[in-house]
């Protein structure tokens, strides 16, 4: 059974990228890292390869969608607490992305939405454990 997860996304720029995910406090994986592509490092059991198109294009036999207009993914990654979202969406804000719709509060659970520079959609949330059976 898998372990670990790899989502692969296409993006315009890589190193307009790799800047805009380090000011959200990201790492990268200098061993998989190159002009076409580089490894960002969410946790010890998921990274994000981020791909210059053409590169990305190698791997597919579509055609690419075009983020800024279509939704072909939710990347949706926990927080510790809901001020931990709002934190990571102010990073993200501060970087250049864009919110995507209004925090959505649950109660026992609270969520962010935003798009990243290539129009990805990532939602941040928080969910309370005593919630979780």
């Amino acid at each position: 059974m898998a372990t670990r997860i790899f989502v692969n996304l296409p993006v315009q720029s890589l190193g307009r990228s790799v800047e805009f995910f380090k000011q959200l406090g990201y790492t990268f994986n200098a061993q998989f890292t190159d002009q076409n592509a580089t490894c960002m490092v969410i946790s010890e059991d998921i990274y994000v390869m981020l791909l210059v198109k053409d590169f990305f294009k190698g791997f597919i036999k579509k055609e690419i969608a075009d983020s800024t207009k279509v939704t072909e993914a939710i990347i949706a990654l926990t927080a510790e607490s809901r001020s931990a979202v709002d934190e990571h969406l102010k990073k993200a804000l501060a970087a250049g992305a864009q919110e995507t719709k209004e925090p959505m509060d649950h109660g026992f659970m609270y969520q962010r939405s935003f798009q990243d520079l290539d129009g990805h959609q990532w939602e941040i949330f928080w969910m309370d454990p005593k919630h979780v059976q």
